[in-house]
């Protein structure tokens, strides 16, 4: 398969992964997916993981992005360290020697070659930033893809892409509804005794609930994910319910939730603009999604067992 359509053989997830024992224990439970370079929603974010006791956030990797700016990639790197950060395949690629697999993002058929390609392009340009970063290469390349951390005593699954591949796309809104896909994961959540499964790569939310078990997928922390204002959204999983959920569901113990990351856009439009100005690749793949948001709703993210909340926090309305 062609760059940007792969799947690397070390993408793969080992069967055990999700048995080992947990990373990490906390009492608020924060996974980041897809920043994407936005410096100002990491400012958002921090801002709400430290107003937060007993709370600790997971980069599940995709942090970089736009950040092609080498101050710019280094000075997320650095506030990245105070967290846990993992590999998702943006840092993988970047972390690899030669350009073998493109962006390393796996898409699927349905997305078109032009889009690959530019993508295939942001990457190139990001590894130059990378190339440039004396030791950069390593450090990304030395993060784990995954990990297991606890919450009020349930076990939380945390990765890129899905349970099986760190560029899967098996946690995608169209195959979570698949009743083939929900039977799978009932098996997959009992043999290794998680309560959920958070991810992000597939750029668009979805999360799906039977009450036993739950996934939740947050899209892009730091792009808009829906048609209602351009803010990005992040997972919260804690034995509390967050009065700025968008959406919610209640899990065993925990309370799964999707939250809004409200970020300066003026500045994150500027910041990108000056890195990716127009007719760039990244400008041409995602420039209107920045500005004027998506086609979806959160009710569409919302498969099963998962309710609306309050969105008033959330509409930082187009102008």
């Amino acid at each position: 398969m062609s760059k940007g359509r792969s799947c690397p053989a070390d993408y793969r997830l080992p069967a055990e992964t999700f048995s080992a024992p947990a990373n990490l224990a906390c009492d608020v439970l924060y996974v980041i997916g897809g920043l994407y370079g936005n410096r100002q929603a990491l400012d958002a974010i921090e801002r709400r993981v430290a107003g937060e006791p007993g709370a600790t956030a997971v980069f599940n990797g995709d942090a970089h992005w736009f950040d092609r700016d080498p101050a710019v990639f280094s000075n997320i790197e650095q506030r990245l360290q105070r967290h846990y950060p993992l590999r998702g395949n943006v840092e993988t690629e970047l972390a690899r020697a030669g350009d073998d697999f493109g962006c390393g993002c796996a898409y699927p058929e349905q997305t078109d070659a032009v889009t690959v390609e530019r993508s295939n392009r942001i990457h190139q340009q990001l590894q130059h930033t990378v190339d440039g970063l004396p030791g950069m290469a390593e450090q990304l390349g030395d993060r784990p893809a995954t990990l297991v951390a606890e919450v009020a005593g349930e076990r939380i699954a945390i990765t890129h892409g899905d349970e099986q591949s760190l560029a899967g796309w098996q946690c995608d809104q169209a195959r979570l509804q698949s009743l083939e896909r929900q039977q799978q994961l009932d098996q997959w959540f009992t043999e290794h005794h998680i309560r959920v499964l958070a991810c992000s790569h597939t750029c668009s939310p979805a999360a799906l609930s039977n009450g036993e078990w739950a996934v939740i997928n947050n899209g892009a922390a730091g792009m808009p994910n829906f048609n209602n204002g351009r803010y990005g959204l992040i997972t919260r999983i804690a034995r509390t319910a967050s009065a700025a959920a968008l959406y919610r569901a209640q899990v065993g113990s925990l309370v799964v939730e999707a939250l809004p990351v409200t970020y300066d856009q003026r500045a994150f439009a500027a910041e990108f603009k000056r890195q990716w100005p127009d007719n760039s690749p990244a400008a041409l793949s995602y420039w209107q999604r920045i500005n004027q948001g998506t086609d979806m709703t959160p009710e569409q993210a919302c498969i099963r067992g998962f309710i609306l909340a309050s969105t008033l926090c959330a509409l930082e309305m187009l102008p």
